[in-house]
C-alpha cells in the first residue's frame, strides 16, 4: 500500500481562502483544495486514484502493476513511486515505439529510478490499448499484471477522487478541476456536496468527447450524477502548450500569492475560472472550490523539484 498519507500531514489536503480583489470586487469566494501537498512523490489526484487500484491489486495477490502514458507522464511517475512503497514491480506502456531509441529523458529516468520497467509502443497500437487483443498480448508477455488505465482513470480511481469533496466541511456552490482523462471530475462531481456543480477544465483541445468519457466512469464505479459539465474554452492551444498569456497568468499568480501553479492542467482551470468571473459568468455570491491537483516541478518555470525526483516538466 502507498505510505500512508495521514502520517506525512498529507491528509485531509488544506483547504484555504484565497484573497484576490478580481473575484472580492465580483462578490466571489474561493478555495483552494490544496491536493498537491497530499504526499511528496505521488501528490493530488494521482494518490486519490491510485490508493484503491493498489488495494485491489493486492486483494488480488498481484506483485506487478501494468499503466500506460507519454514520455512526459505524470502517470508513470506516480506509479513507479506507488509502486516502490508497495512493494510491487511496475511496467510502463509508453507511447511512442520510436522512444525506445534514444535516451530517456529525466520523466522516464524518473519513473526508471523508481524501478519501472519501460515498454515502448507504437501510437497506432497505443490508441488500442485497452482492447483485449492488446491487454491478453500484454498479460502474455509479462504474466499476470494488474492493469491500471491510463491516468488511473477506472472505477477503483473515482472511487478515490471522491474523497476529495468528501473532506471539504464548508459549504460552496462550485467545486472545479481540470481534466485530463476524466476520472478525477467523474469522482469530485459524485462526491460533491448536494446542489453543488461540479466544473471540470479540459487541458485538451477539442475536449468535448471527455463528457463520454466522464459519464461512463461515473456509470462503472456505480455513482452515475447530473451535476457536472466540462469546460473546453480554456485549453491554451492544446495538451502541454503553453502561450504567452498562460505564463503571464500563471507568474502574476505568483506574485500576488506565492504559489507556483502547475502549467499543463491547474493554471489553465484558474485562468478560465479568473477569466469567467471577470465575464460575469459565475454569479456573485458564489463560493468555489478549485482543486489544485498536482505541484509545479518545472525548472523552466523557476520551480523547485518535489522530494524523490529530479526538477520536472510535466505531461498526462
Amino acid at each position: 500500500m502507498i505510505r500512508s498519507a495521514e502520517a506525512q500531514g498529507g491528509l485531509p489536503s488544506p483547504l484555504t481562502v484565497l484573497e484576490d480583489e478580481r473575484l472580492g470586487v465580483r462578490g466571489i469566494r474561493l478555495l483552494l483544495k490544496r491536493e498537491d501537498l497530499i504526499h511528496p512523490e505521488v501528490p493530488g489526484n494521482k494518490w486519490r486514484k491510485l490508493r484503491l487500484n493498489l488495494a485491489d491489486a493486492a486483494r488480488g495477490d498481484h506483485t506487478t502493476l501494468l499503466t500506460f502514458g507519454g514520455a512526459y507522464s505524470n502517470h508513470l511517475r506516480a506509479v513507479a513511486a506507488a509502486g516502490r512503497m508497495a512493494g510491487m514491480a511496475t511496467i510502463g506502456v509508453v507511447r511512442g515505439e520510436e522512444l525506445g531509441d534514444k535516451p530517456l529523458n529525466w520523466s522516464l529516468k524518473s519513473a526508471a529510478a523508481n524501478g519501472m520497467h519501460l515498454v515502448f509502443m507504437d501510437r497506432a497500437t497505443y490508441r488500442r490499448k485497452h482492447s483485449a487483443q492488446v491487454l491478453d498480448r500484454l498479460r502474455a508477455e509479462h504474466g499476470d499484471v494488474y492493469v491500471i488505465p491510463e491516468g488511473g482513470s477506472n472505477a477503483a480511481g473515482v472511487l478515490g477522487a471522491m474523497d476529495t469533496p468528501g473532506e471539504i466541511t464548508e459549504s460552496y456552490d462550485v467545486i472545479c478541476c481540470p481534466v485530463g482523462t476524466g476520472g478525477t471530475l467523474a469522482g469530485v462531481a459524485a462526491g460533491a456536496r448536494s446542489g453543488a456543480l461540479a466544473i471540470g477544465f479540459s487541458a485538451l483541445k477539442g475536449g468535448e468527447p471527455l463528457a463520454k468519457d466522464v459519464a461512463r466512469l461515473q456509470a462503472e464505479a456505480g455513482v452515475p450524477t447530473g451535476n457536472w459539465r466540462i469546460e473546453t474554452r480554456y485549453h491554451f492551444g492544446g495538451f502541454a502548450k503553453r502561450p504567452p498569456e498562460l505564463a503571464e497568468f500563471a507568474a502574476d499568480f505568483e506574485r500576488r500569492h506565492g504559489i507556483v501553479l502547475e502549467r499543463i492542467y491547474v493554471a489553465k482551470m484558474l485562468a478560465g475560472l479568473f477569466d469567467m468571473a471577470a465575464q460575469r459568468e459565475v454569479p456573485a455570491g458564489t463560493t468555489v472550490v478549485a482543486v489544485v491537483t498536482g505541484p509545479a516541478e518545472d525548472p523552466h518555470d523557476g520551480a523547485v523539484g518535489r522530494v524523490g525526483l529530479e526538477p520536472t516538466t510535466h505531461g498526462l
